[in-house]
């Protein structure tokens, strides 16, 4: 479902920033892939001491969602519409699906409640992205309901708790309330920020009709929401939401897989890449949670492992931080929070992690830029696969552990044409649920772009996983893969008007 999601919202945004904005900007973009770029005016700049004060960002756009418009909404309804989002997920499961675990009842809760709690059996996706996404539906009833991001926070666990009790009749798990909770508020605030650039209340007929399910699509409980309080019909004169840069990249290409590091040894296969580049993080301002993230989704097909079609998300927002100007340099320094997941022919891996980051931007001539990109993180939670590697089966084939990661990302642009990429990430697992031992896994990516039109680039990526393995009763295991991707990219760019 997740997967669906953000490749049908991809789309169907793609086309609302036209109706919105006039094209006057350009991004100054990565070309390699994952841009760290800022907007760049083609024309003339605008002016942080005119167009920046508390209430705008630099392109006049809001930066809080406006109170009259978006007024606070009581606690005990808002738990009403977490409850309610339970209540149809069970009845679905139970009446259209029939499923086992939805055979819930009296004996069942009770059973749950004097039992306690475990560790479940379920299988990777299920753990580490339908619960995020069902926390992120918990979340969004909040945020849509007037709440901030941390007064939202408290209804991803209320709603998870009644799941864990009341939705289904096997043991409340610990995972599941982790990641319910904790990466439910990462894609809950991701969605909702995404929402919200697409929103605009102005409109009116087939464009709003458009911008209303994109938002459906998105995350029901905000649709929902919006429907009840009066939201989805009505028309104002004005901008009502905190809106910042959006700037989405489809790839699509081919990848060969090899078996170990030998060229060409394994299958070929399609991929579709999705990256979302929110929010400037050069901008001298105060920052808040989400005013700048990163997503990367990549969607694809391995026919002869039968791995499921979403290989990885990976992606960051920054939770609190400060801006620094300095000459040609431009850095953002702060806390952030990660969300990892990997489901390759190689491992399952998927973290929740905390840790500082600084994002920097040197100019180093004046049409070449040196983006860099660097984070360490504590992982308190995480899944990776055993020492077999992952399967196809509809069970628990991996073990919970927590432990630390670090990242690097380095690009230079030479001019507006040609592009070099390095990213680096590095994890350090350990196993504490399943058997006791220590991963350590290496993702390293080097890349290169070439711009063929304005919005339009191809790129050459060589792709290494690796990962070590050490466990006490079983002996070491390393293993080692590689690929190659060759894609296409289309920028589709959140056009800014500029402000008179």
């Amino acid at each position: 479902m997740k997967t669906l999601c953000i490749f049908i919202i991809s789309f169907l945004y793609s086309g609302l920033l036209q109706a919105q904005y006039r094209a006057n900007f350009h991004l100054d973009s990565n070309l390699a892939g994952y841009t760290l770029g800022d907007t760049v005016n083609r024309n003339t700049a605008y002016k942080d001491s005119v167009y920046q004060d508390t209430v705008h960002n630099k392109y006049g756009d809001l930066r809080n969602d406006k109170a009259e418009f978006n007024k606070q909404y009581p606690l005990w309804s808002v738990a009403l519409k977490v409850t309610g989002a339970n209540v149809f997920t069970s009845l679905v499961d139970r009446y259209l699906f029939n499923y086992d675990f939805s055979r819930i009842g009296f004996n069942s809760w009770n059973h749950n409640i004097k039992t306690g709690w475990e560790w479940d059996q379920d299988r990777f996706g299920m753990n580490f992205i339908i619960h995020p996404y069902s926390g992120s539906a918990f979340f969004n009833a909040a945020r849509s309901s007037g709440y901030n991001f941390w007064g939202s926070a408290p209804f991803a666990a209320l709603g998870s708790l009644e799941w864990e009790y009341f939705g289904e009749n096997t043991l409340p798990s610990y995972n599941d309330i982790i990641n319910t909770t904790v990466n439910g508020i990462f894609l809950g605030e991701v969605t909702y920020r995404i929402g919200s650039d697409i929103l605009d209340d102005r409109t009116t007929g087939f464009d709003r009709f458009c911008r209303e399910f994109s938002v459906f699509v998105l995350s029901p409980t905000r649709a929902f929401s919006r429907f009840t309080q009066g939201k989805m019909f009505r028309v104002t004169s004005e901008e009502i939401y905190q809106t910042e840069p959006l700037n989405i990249m489809l790839s699509l290409g081919a990848r060969a897989v090899n078996h170990g590091s030998s060229f060409l040894t394994g299958p070929s296969n399609f991929l579709l890449s999705i990256n979302l580049d929110y929010g400037n993080p050069f901008e001298l301002r105060s920052r808040k949670p989400f005013d700048f993230f990163k997503l990367k989704i990549d969607l694809t097909k391995v026919t002869d492992t039968g791995r499921k079609i979403l290989d990885n998300i990976i992606g960051f927002g920054v939770l609190y931080g400060g801006n620094v100007h300095d000459g040609r340099l431009d850095m953002l320094v702060g806390g952030f929070q990660h969300f990892d997941y990997y489901d390759n022919k190689t491992f399952e891996l998927a973290t929740i992690a905390f840790g500082p980051g600084i994002i920097t931007k040197l100019k180093v001539s004046p049409n070449s830029s040196l983006y860099t990109n660097f984070h360490i993180a504590l992982v308190p939670f995480a899944g990776n696969s055993t020492r077999f590697g992952p399967d196809t089966t509809q069970i628990r084939d991996y073990d919970f552990g927590g432990g630390a990661e670090s990242k690097l990302e380095c690009t230079v642009n030479l001019g507006s044409w040609i592009g070099f990429t390095f990213i680096g990430s590095y994890y350090w697992f350990h196993a504490w649920v399943g058997d006791e031992e220590d991963h350590y896994i290496g993702i390293l990516k080097p890349s290169i772009g070439l711009r063929l039109f304005d919005y339009l680039s191809i790129g050459i990526e060589h792709l290494v996983y690796y990962s070590d393995r050490y466990t006490r009763n079983f002996g070491n295991f390393h293993e080692v893969r590689t690929e190659q991707r060759v894609q296409l990219t289309y920028y589709f760019e959140n056009f800014k008007q500029e402000k008179k």
